[in-house]
């Protein structure tokens, strides 16, 4: 796209202005090749306008490359599709779902977040963005609190050992993922999932059940 085409796009469209498309052209970039080394020359290749557009739609490049980091989370949420509703199925399937489903986003959004450990100012203005959504941790939460109200955990599950149960599984999505990060060869940006939470790799599906063996040994009826 051209910087005149670019500029068009801005006046014809108030839908999707000029910045919009800065930011999904930031955050395209981002889910291909991840944060590390991304310049606003390269955003700017890939809206097609001048190098200098940028800085008349965002304060600095931190502020972008925030809102592009915030995008492509987003992205990837919706990729994965919806999570299990409290009081449906089984806990036990429900909590599978869960971990898959933290697995891929992990796999999905770690290398991005990886790439920017040298770029403190753009991580403080994300958690600002990230701050107006639920995290997917704390959708976790919400839904174990939901089934121990319904009576589908053990009664005497109290909050704390539901907020345990919550960071064992956001710890092992962590564990897996860094660990790939910090073998040679890592970071890399990773693909974007293409399917909901039933998705997994094999490597991560070998650990759902045992995991979940031993959550609900914890907390279940």
């Amino acid at each position: 796209m051209a910087p005149r085409r670019a500029g068009a796009l801005r006046a014809e469209d108030g839908r999707i202005g000029l910045r919009e498309h800065l930011i999904g052209a930031a955050e395209r970039l981002i889910a291909e090749h991840g944060t590390a080394g991304l310049t606003v020359r390269a955003i700017a290749r890939a809206a097609g306008v001048a190098d200098g557009v940028l800085y008349n739609h965002f304060a600095d490049k931190e502020e972008l490359l925030a809102h592009a980091l915030y995008a492509h989370v987003q992205a990837v949420e919706r990729a994965l599709g919806a999570l299990p509703t409290p009081g449906t199925g089984t806990v036990e399937a429900n909590l599978r779902a869960h971990l898959r489903y933290g697995l891929a986003l992990h796999r999905a959004i770690l290398p991005a977040f990886a790439g920017l450990l040298g770029r403190p100012a753009v991580l403080a203005r994300f958690a600002e963005l990230d701050g107006a959504g639920r995290p997917w941790r704390d959708r976790l939460a919400g839904y174990l609190h939901a089934e121990r109200d319904l009576g589908r955990l053990g009664t005497d599950v109290t909050d704390a050992r539901l907020a345990a149960a919550a960071a064992m599984l956001v710890g092992i999505c962590h564990d897996t993922v860094l660990t790939r990060l910090l073998a040679p060869g890592g970071p890399h940006p990773a693909p974007r999932p293409a399917g909901g939470p039933g998705r997994s790799d094999a490597p991560d599906a070998a650990l759902v059940g045992p995991v979940i063996a031993v959550l609900l040994a914890g907390i279940g009826r």
